[in-house]
């Protein structure tokens, strides 16, 4: 078979290892493998895809970013957007997709099964929501990048006596913000899923100053809602129509609100696309390793419309209609860690 293979939406570490493993196995298993660039936006243009072998994946273990490259683009916008989609995959004679992405990358995979065409799904985003699998490619490096920015932030936080607000991703939950911050020992963490008031966070923060704490970290998701603190107005939006987080500029507004009104000196830092960026975790490649392994294996036997994904360390089959559902919230067990070890003082 001729196997294209491609990844969207948002980069994360780990799609190179998930490339390199889908082009090992598919060409063990004597199937060709076709590179799509740019993501969905490469089967709309004229850019001919390019033949991976194994020397052009041996390499790229270990890199971040895609040798492929991404985007965010929906191809399902318009008639003349999914014809041109359905054209290229006849005209490269493509007897199979792999689409390494989230929520967004797979409806569109999802789509596509629907319109007849063979395809395989692998969870890749680093915000970790979607459902049928614990855990997505690049979640564990942008965790490590939260707990070790905090590790660093820690220092400087005492040596001025200050209050600092870390914003992480998360674009609907707050994976991210809660192992990051637990990982790293915040002092407070915020996230959509639990419900908090400005109020509270003032008490909290006077709280941990009363008793000598001569550092407060704090991180909060930049999707989250903190009860009677508003944030900016987000302006622009992406091809899928989300709401582009950075412009509400959580992490801003809470750092000035908790300098108001506590007396306290505060900062801020974003981390922003460091989450994204570098070299995966070792973590991370296996994962990857995993999934590609997996998919592979999944177009070798003729399925469609189904993803690979990881449940207590098991590689298990779930369909795209069922990850896509909805989007994954933090489990309760790892609330109530927040609650006991990051919450705010009642």
């Amino acid at each position: 078979m001729r196997i294209g293979v491609l990844t969207g939406g948002g980069d994360a570490p780990g799609l190179n290892a998930a490339i390199r493993a889908v082009v090992l196995r598919a060409t063990a298993l004597g199937h060709e493998v076709l590179g799509i660039t740019d993501g969905w936006a490469g089967l709309l243009g004229e850019a001919e895809p390019r033949a991976l072998g194994v020397r052009d994946a041996n390499r790229i273990l270990s890199e971040g970013g895609t040798i492929l490259g991404t985007s965010r683009t929906d191809p399902r916008k318009d008639d003349a957007s999914r014809r041109a989609v359905l054209e290229s995959i006849r005209r490269w004679r493509i007897d199979a997709l792999v689409a390494i992405g989230g929520n967004d990358t797979l409806g569109v995979a999802q789509w596509l099964h629907e319109q007849r065409i063979r395809v395989i799904g692998v969870p890749k985003t680093v915000d970790n929501d979607l459902s049928e699998t614990d855990y997505c490619i690049g979640f564990d490096t942008a965790v490590t990048v939260v707990a070790d920015a905090l590790d660093r932030l820690r220092t400087t936080a005492s040596a001025h006596h200050r209050v600092v607000v870390v914003e992480a991703m998360g674009r609907d939950t707050g994976w991210v913000a809660a192992y990051g911050g637990l990982a790293g020992g915040a002092d407070l963490i915020i996230v959509p899923e639990i419900q908090i008031t400005s109020e509270q966070v003032v008490r909290t923060m006077k709280r941990h100053r009363a008793i000598g704490d001569p550092d407060i970290l704090v991180v909060v998701s930049e999707a989250a809602v903190i009860d009677g603190l508003e944030a900016e107005t987000a302006v622009d939006r992406d091809a899928f129509g989300h709401v582009r987080l950075d412009q509400r500029a959580i992490g801003a507004v809470l750092a000035r609100h908790i300098e108001q009104r506590t007396g306290i000196e505060a900062r801020q830092v974003v981390l922003g696309h460091l989450q994204r960026g570098g070299s995966p975790t070792a973590v991370d490649r296996l994962r990857a390793t995993r999934f590609g392994n997996a998919a592979a294996d999944l177009v070798d036997a003729g399925r469609s419309g189904v993803l690979p994904v990881l449940r207590g360390g098991r590689i298990e089959v779930a369909t795209m209609t069922e990850a896509v559902r909805e989007v994954r919230r933090l489990s309760d067990d790892i609330i109530e860690l927040v609650r006991r070890f990051a919450g705010v003082v009642d």
